[in-house]
């Protein structure tokens, strides 16, 4: 018990410190937030200031109205932000107006060239300084612009903050806090006493130099009564209390080389946490105890409960083995039920073959005429050289008579392109998704099989030449069903536009291939396009709503996709994205 509750206090300790560490340090950064949201909120003001033609204008002309002007808005300015004083600088150092213009220590007329922030803003452009005032006899941060002209320094503009309400915010809280400079000299504090105190001892030339530039007037700049120990925390003596320990914890403040720090009290929370800490360990041996009383009392019933343990195991078995006999029927059962799955699947693709088959024929119905024409023209054009080459054979003129077989050997040649790409077209393929096609050979295809129907409607074919050697992963025949599909819902769109016009372009899309076929045509409606891929919705009066189910399928089966933007009034664009074939 002795040694437990010794090192539970120790444990205790040592995580009451991890805790307090904790929460003070994101008190710290809470605290150094605010303060920095503060200097962040003043520093615009002198920066917003520097650029105000008013305020140039008033430099410029020296004007006494301007300056007076300049006074006002000053003081107006000053109450709405906050800033203690607001005021203005010549090239000499003199002030010319300020926000506390009509107050006995009014910085009007007052000389300022020997300070600091007055130096380095006229030579560096902006400057910020802290210090005691020498007229108000009040702690701030100076900041301060230069202003130009043309880039001729006109005079410096001067924002001082003081942090009054910033440390009457601190002291409502228990833990004391201050803030140094990158000399340890406190700056701000909670502790009213502690202002212009050092965090460490400092030099004689450092309290000399202090002394000579007035930055803190006359301070005496004594360290801080505080007293670190070998525990890593400090003792501080606060103003009318006894000496306490304190955790010291310190921040950065962006933006200045300052010093945050943070003293949180140890004390009290220490103790409570030793005192949990040995009272769970007391109540862990006690436990521990009991345990073992209850372990030694239990002994004594071992065969009774394993006896009890075999009959339940023999229970247990013979339950095992029934319900393994339910098992194995029902996974017989589940096989069974999944042959028929896969028996319904297989239907089920043959169905959408011969679907995709039917849909295919569908449309060489639709252009078996265009076809009959495009096959009629050269049938005739033999017809009559033929006729002429016997006129010419029985002349002897046998040069005419051969030019007359190349041209129907031209014209049987073409017949035979045609009717070839109808044969394709029409055969029922297997589907190949991992085959190499040409996207121009593809879209050839596609528009031989409907160039009479573009003809005949005089609808105008823009083509967009690819990027040579472009090729895809699919199919040709059902890549050319698609086309065929897109280009032949294009016509009909096309039915009553003025000037119809059909665009197919194909471009390298990524890793991708894109085929566009787009028109001009009246375009789809909103709720027309939200479920244009769902089946027998269409647009056409005879339609079935199928081909561009059947078409996306297709796209799917080759691993791309087809999708569609239109706007009503606008045409439809319809994309075939398919993976691209290397080699």
């Amino acid at each position: 018990m002795l040694v437990a509750l010794w090192g539970a206090g120790h444990v205790g300790r040592k995580q009451a410190h991890a805790d307090l560490l904790d929460d003070a340090s994101a008190a710290a950064a809470l605290k150094v937030t605010l303060l920095t949201s503060e200097l962040d909120k003043q520093r615009s003001l002198p920066f917003v200031l520097a650029q105000d033609s008013e305020v140039k204008g008033a430099l410029l002309s020296g004007d006494p109205a301007g300056y007076q002007a300049l006074n006002l808005k000053f003081e107006a300015l000053s109450r709405d932000t906050g800033a203690a004083v607001i005021y203005l600088l010549d090239l000499s150092g003199t002030g010319v107006a300020a926000s506390n213009w009509n107050l006995p220590a009014s910085f009007v007329g007052s000389n300022f060239a020997f300070r600091p922030y007055f130096q380095g803003a006229v030579h560096a452009g902006r400057s910020e300084y802290f210090a005691l005032g020498n007229v108000s006899n009040e702690p701030g941060l100076y900041l301060a612009r230069r202003l130009e002209q043309d880039g001729r320094p006109l005079g410096v503009i001067v924002v001082k903050v003081e942090f009054g309400t910033v440390e009457a915010g601190w002291r409502k809280f228990p833990a004391p806090v201050f803030v140094t400079d990158e000399r340890g000299v406190v700056l701000l504090s909670s502790v009213e006493s502690w202002r212009f105190l050092t965090e460490r001892p400092l030099s004689p030339e450092e309290r000399e130099a202090l002394r000579t530039s007035l930055q803190f007037g006359d301070a005496p700049l004594t360290p801080l009564p505080l007293r670190p120990d070998s525990a890593g925390r400090v003792t501080v003596q606060l103003p009318g209390r006894d000496e306490e320990p304190f955790l010291h914890v310190q921040a950065p403040v962006p933006g200045e080389p300052w010093q945050f720090h943070l003293l949180s009290a140890t004390g009290e929370a220490t103790e409570r946490a030793v005192a949990d800490a040995r009272l769970k360990a007391a109540l862990a041996v006690l436990c521990t105890l009991l345990a073992a009383g209850i372990w030694m009392h239990r002994r004594h019933r071992i065969q009774d409960r394993v006896r009890a343990q075999e009959a339940i195991r023999q229970e247990l078995e013979s339950r095992v083995a029934a319900r393994t006999r339910e098992l194995r029927e029902a996974n017989a059962q589940l096989r069974a039920e999944m042959e028929d799955r896969q028996r319904a699947e297989a239907e089920l693709h043959s169905l959408q073959e011969e679907l995709v088959q039917a849909n295919k024929l569908a449309f060489l119905g639709q252009i078996t005429a265009g076809v009959a024409h495009e096959i009629n023209q050269p049938v005739a054009a033999i017809r009559s050289y033929a006729d002429n080459s016997a006129v010419f054979l029985e002349r002897g003129v046998l040069d005419r008579v051969r030019g007359n077989m190349a041209a129907i050997a031209a014209l049987t040649e073409r017949i035979g392109v045609i009717t070839n790409e109808l044969r394709t077209f029409s055969r029922k393929s297997a589907p190949v998704a991992d085959g190499r096609v040409p996207v121009e050979v593809a879209i050839d295809g596609a528009l031989t099989l409907v160039g009479f129907q573009l003809r005949r409607r005089g609808i105008a074919l823009h083509r967009s030449a690819s990027e040579p050697g472009l090729a895809v992963k699919a199919e040709r025949v059902r890549l050319e069903q698609v086309l065929v599909n897109l280009l032949q819902n294009a016509i009909d769109a096309l039915e009553q536009a003025a000037e119809p016009r059909i665009t197919v372009s194909a471009y390298r899309d990524g890793s991708r291939v894109a085929l566009v076929v787009a028109d001009n045509g009246p375009g789809l409606p909103e709720s027309i396009t939200a479920s244009l891929f769902t089946p027998f919705q269409t647009t056409k009066p005879r339609g079935l709503g199928l081909g561009l189910v059947i078409s996306r399928d297709i796209v799917a089966d080759f691993g791309g996709s087809l999708s569609v933007q239109s706007q009503p009034g606008c045409g439809a664009r319809f994309t075939i994205h398919l993976p691209e074939a290397t080699s």
